[in-house]
């Protein structure tokens, strides 16, 4: 196993990790942690995400359709050379199959309806889809031209919620440690590994949205 594999596989432990304690905390109202998955499950208690609940299903029906129609891969995927576009269509097909459709369902079903409540439905479907656009698009210009799937976008979500809680959160220790994401994201990116990508875009939009607006003097 080589330093990149190593770095790889030490930067996705830590956002899962710490990711997943990020998420249960944001899903347990008061401030106390509730071990997942049980702690999660409740984001989707009434009222119902509807922005989450609309993006997994539209997963999941892309997913099935692909399956249905294998040719939607090769239409939609990132190419070597390929249109601009496609910076926006990868999203939409998982290029490794079944395996990677469950995994990045699953996952989405997670970690959306905790950005929806956390940031608003809005700003959740614009992390979304600004975070995994940006990933696809250095990914089609030179780290990895050919593929397809959406958990670039999944992590651009972990992003925002790692920075804005780490600028406002309630929790200390958990403050400092979820800086261990971004890290884990500028890493990334220096090995040219389009979750980097995702991650540090979802990163800077999550510090946009967790600074509060100054209000205009009054006359």
């Amino acid at each position: 196993m080589n330093v990149h594999t190593v770095l790889l596989y030490a930067c996705a432990a830590a956002v899962i990790v710490t990711g997943t304690r990020l998420l249960a905390t944001l899903a347990t109202q008061g401030g106390q942690e509730v071990a997942p998955p049980l702690a999660v499950l409740r984001m989707w208690r009434r009222p119902v995400p509807i922005a989450s609940a609309v993006l997994v299903s539209v997963m999941v029906v892309l997913g099935v359709a692909q399956t249905v129609f294998p040719g939607m891969i090769d239409a939609l995927e990132r190419h070597p050379g390929g249109a601009w576009w496609r910076a926006g269509t990868a999203l939409a097909v998982q290029s490794s199959g079944w395996f990677q459709i469950l995994f990045n369902v699953t996952a989405l079903a997670v970690v959306a309806p905790v950005a929806e409540r956390r940031l608003g439905a809005g700003r959740m479907v614009l992390v979304f889809a600004v975070s995994g656009v940006a990933a696809q698009a250095v990914s089609l210009a030179s780290w990895s031209p050919h593929g397809g799937g959406d958990s670039v976008a999944i992590c651009g979500l972990v992003g925002a919620l790692a920075t804005s809680y780490a600028l406002r959160g309630s929790l200390p220790a958990l403050r400092r440690l979820v800086l261990l994401i971004p890290a884990a994201g500028l890493l990334l990116c220096l090995v040219t590994n389009n979750h980097g990508a995702g991650l540090v875009a979802g990163c800077v939009l999550g510090v946009g949205m967790a600074v509060p607006v100054r209000q205009p003097l009054a006359a």
